[in-house]
């Protein structure tokens, strides 16, 4: 046997040679420091006792694999997990939605679902659910009151429909609400690009594939290369994708050879990621906007340009998505997913945020993972080349936060339920196609509110003065998608976005910014403006 490969009868084997040195304990002196040996003949001696003692017979495999090791793999962080044969089969079919529709691989349990990975541009990938996700509820139907037979009935009949997931992020307490389309679509990783004002290129990256890149290349000559001011890169809702694509998109704007990252695991190899020459190279300013959906590889690039004085960091802190996951299949088709590495940024910094309760309760910097002790009273100091601060504690703090628009009840419910996109298809109907020229006023917000009453939904006045522009510019946002295509509905949207208004501000001063410590401002949107 394989001695690489551990066996469901191997394991049983070696129980029974636990058990045997349990019953010799009393003529066997072990040594009390070593304590795998320990911790095993207490484990054998309770399976003992439950073979002896229980009221029905015991299952060796449904004890030790579906629980103890199971339990063992929890008590270390949300990515590892152990797939029995039918799970195993189940995961390895699931990749890019081939079977459940989701595009993701999932641990799948009686009671339980966890995503383990959403394939780059499958639906669960573009809604933004990532490793350590667990889904809750499916269309409403709490997963936690099903059988195994009746989840996967369930999931498999979500196949053929949109369908609603709540899904608790690792960290997380309360469940967020995720509509998802059972469908592949083709999107680009660069899905907008267009002038956000004149000299200034505005580029959003939902991930990192092979093709990045050369989108990201594409795009900045598209919109005017060398002659530009300045760039800016929105990460936000990013969740990443291959490390390699984002070491390619930091040497468009760094020089080669540069420190991107190091991976580091107890079993495995050291391993440094440096820039590379590319085709392409661009000089102009970059600001990059990131906000708690950044993670990932898109972490890494962000950390990159931020530590090499490339560019700043605007909006809020990002993720903290730091850890390797390897997925591989052991002996009797079982299956074990495992955190095998972090990532650190080119400083040192680990990008992995703590999540107490697990392995990774605690912030490790490369240092200490190179077995370096570090003491309270010599934390280490972060900083850029130029010598600027930068902040540590997980995921990457930007260098302005500028918060997103805090959205009050009446419109997230009136989200929620896509009312204001149900309006603008009836507004269409009834007035017909709009101009270029088309800005929502007074009639139009009039228009919505009897939209609204017709269906037996009052607009509160405590929200609807307040809400004025917000509905301008979505109620424009919704007409220009329908008329005039996606695109142009992202332009109108993106350009009314306070956050992006506000990072464009920095252009102008962002050479002084790079060369002297950033004081951490925070301005606070007050609303979207329309423009």
């Amino acid at each position: 046997m394989n001695t690489k490969v551990f066996t469901i009868r191997s394991i049983s084997a070696a129980l029974g040679i636990i058990y045997f040195a349990a019953n010799l304990c009393a003529q066997t002196d072990v040594p009390d420091d070593d304590d795998v040996i320990q911790q095993s003949i207490k484990f054998a001696q309770v399976y003992a006792a439950l073979e002896k003692n229980y009221m029905d017979g015991v299952n060796p495999d449904q004890v030790i694999l579906e629980g103890s090791i199971r339990g063992m793999l929890s008590t270390l962080d949300p990515f590892s997990s152990f797939f029995n044969p039918d799970q195993f089969q189940m995961l390895q079919e699931q990749t890019r939605g081939n079977t459940l529709g989701f595009g993701s691989i999932l641990y799948v349990s009686p009671g339980k679902v966890v995503v383990l990975q959403a394939a780059p541009n499958s639906p669960s990938g573009r809604a933004g659910l990532g490793p350590g996700d667990e889904i809750v509820s499916v269309n409403g139907q709490r997963i936690a009151r099903l059988g195994f037979d009746s989840l996967i009935e369930l999931l498999e009949h979500a196949r053929s429909q949109p369908v609603s997931l709540g899904v608790i992020h690792p960290g997380k307490l309360v469940p967020e609400d995720f509509k998802l389309v059972p469908a592949e679509v083709a999107l680009p990783s660069v899905d907008k690009a267009f002038t956000l004002k004149p000299g200034i290129a505005y580029l959003h990256i939902s991930g990192f594939e092979q093709k990045t890149p050369q989108e990201i290349s594409d795009g900045i000559i598209r919109l005017g290369g060398a002659s530009l001011k300045g760039v800016l890169l929105d990460l936000r809702d990013n969740h990443g994708g291959m490390v390699d694509s984002a070491v390619a998109t930091a040497s468009l704007f760094l020089k080669p050879d540069l420190l991107m990252l190091t991976v580091r695991g107890r079993a495995a190899r050291e391993q440094t990621y440096n820039t590379i020459a590319v085709p392409a190279h661009f000089d102009m300013p970059v600001i990059v906007l990131v906000n708690q959906n950044t993670a990932s590889a898109a972490e890494i690039l962000a950390a990159a340009l931020e530590e090499h004085d490339r560019a700043v960091l605007v909006g809020e802190p990002t993720f903290g998505k730091g850890v390797v996951e390897g997925v591989g299949p052991l002996s009797n088709k079982c299956g074990l997913a495992l955190t095998t590495a972090q990532y650190f940024t080119p400083s040192g910094r680990s990008i992995q945020r703590p999540l107490p309760g697990t392995a990774l309760a605690e912030q490790t910097d490369l240092g200490q993972a190179r077995g370096i002790p570090v003491s309270k009273e010599s934390k280490p100091d972060y900083r850029t080349d130029a010598g600027r601060p930068v902040m540590a504690g997980g995921g990457i703090t930007p260098d302005i936060a500028v918060p997103e628009y805090d959205l009050d009840p009446w419109v997230t419910f009136l989200n929620q339920r896509g009312l204001i996109t149900s309006f603008a298809s009836a507004y269409l109907t009834l007035h017909g196609k709009v101009e270029q020229s088309f800005e929502p006023d007074e009639s139009a917000l009039n228009d919505f509110k009897e939209f609204l009453g017709r269906q037996g939904i009052l607009a509160p006045e405590e929200f609807w003065g307040p809400d004025q522009e917000y509905l301008k510019l979505h109620i424009k946002t919704e007409v220009f998608n329908l008329v005039f295509g996606l695109a142009a509905g992202d332009e109108v949207e993106v350009k009314g976005d306070p956050q992006v208004q506000k990072a464009a501000t920095y252009f102008d001063i962002l050479p002084k910014m790079l060369k002297t410590p950033i004081a951490k401002a925070s301005a606070a949107p007050s609303g979207p403006a329309h423009q």
